[in-house]
């Protein structure tokens, strides 16, 4: 279609225009996304643009030539638009394994969710939401511009996740409860921040191994709510997990069990039904939530995502 547009617009106009909503943008300038990605684009829109034969383009050859100049970095930035015309910006690692974690960039449940969060606002407004695996915070933060929850608990476990996890709720405005990141040594000096401030929801950011979580641990949470995207997709975490959940619905005396949601891509179908085995197993009843309607981020394949909603 874009070697379509360009044969019946030979001009500059289009390419330009590409560029300034694309590379150029002020956004992709201030955070940019990796060395390599914006390599890779420019050189796929440099090849369609030659294929039709068209003048060359100084300022797409410019571009380029600048990004062959920088340095490959181990970071870069991800920016995703919101409904609400917002947007999500998250420093990411290039890798999928970095620091001996697989939590450094967003996965495609995390996208999924959120989108299925933004279509369901009601399930968290003025609500308390505890987010188990919060990875980088990609649908944490999302929740948080978009569904009006009173308080957000993001959790995890691996130092070099939480530390990025902090450093991108405040690179997307948000004030911490000072007191949820005394544990967690952080970001770098004069870590630049978006001006917006939100002053609701309150959010908090916990160090939470579900393995040796402690009982002032469990008494401090107390969700409404409970979230969590791709963190099914190990047989040996599966039990951990459901462990976890049993001792958050024990420690709620007479109050009413969380509403649980977990989002997950099905890359093995078995660890998925030994987890709906083990639920089963445990007591703990599960539904399969229906495919949302809205599609908002983009995928590079349609992932095979599934949310189910337990009942602890």
């Amino acid at each position: 279609e874009l070697e379509q547009n360009l044969r019946a617009r030979p001009g500059s106009p289009l390419l330009v225009d590409i560029l300034q909503k694309t590379i150029l943008h002020p956004l992709c300038v201030k955070y940019p996304p990796s060395t390599k990605y914006r390599r890779c684009f420019l050189t796929e829109l440099i090849k369609k643009h030659e294929s039709t034969a068209a003048e060359p383009l100084d300022e797409l050859y410019d571009a380029l030539a600048d990004t062959l100049n920088e340095e490959e970095s181990t970071h870069g930035y991800k920016n995703y638009l919101l409904p609400t015309g917002e947007c999500i910006t998250l420093s990411e690692s290039v890798a999928i394994i970095s620091g001996g974690t697989t939590g450094l960039v967003t996965w495609d449940a995390a996208l999924h969710l959120a989108e299925w969060a933004i279509e369901n606002s009601l399930v968290f407004s003025n609500r308390t939401i505890l987010e188990l695996g919060s990875g980088i915070g990609f649908t944490g933060i999302a929740i948080c511009k978009t569904c009006n929850p009173k308080a957000y608990i993001f959790s995890d476990y691996h130092h070099c996740v939480l530390k990025q996890l902090t450093e991108n709720i405040r690179l997307n405005g948000f004030a911490l409860e000072p007191e949820t990141t005394r544990h967690i040594q952080m970001e770098a000096q004069g870590q630049e921040t978006e001006a917006t401030n939100y002053q609701k929801p309150k959010l908090i950011v916990s160090e939470l191994d579900w393995g040796s979580v402690t009982e002032k641990q469990l008494l401090d949470l107390c969700p409404d709510v409970i979230v969590a995207a791709d963190v099914v997709y190990d047989p040996e975490i599966i039990l951990t997990l459901i462990g976890m959940l049993q001792k958050l619905s024990a420690f709620r005396a007479d109050r009413k069990p969380p509403e649980v949601y977990i989002a997950f891509t099905i890359r093995n179908p078995d660890t998925y039904h030994l987890f709906q085995a083990e639920l089963d197993k445990v007591g703990i009843g599960w539904q399969i939530i229906p495919a949302h309607s809205n599609s908002i981020f983009l995928y590079d394949v349609q992932p095979n995502v599934t949310i189910l909603q337990l009942f602890i």
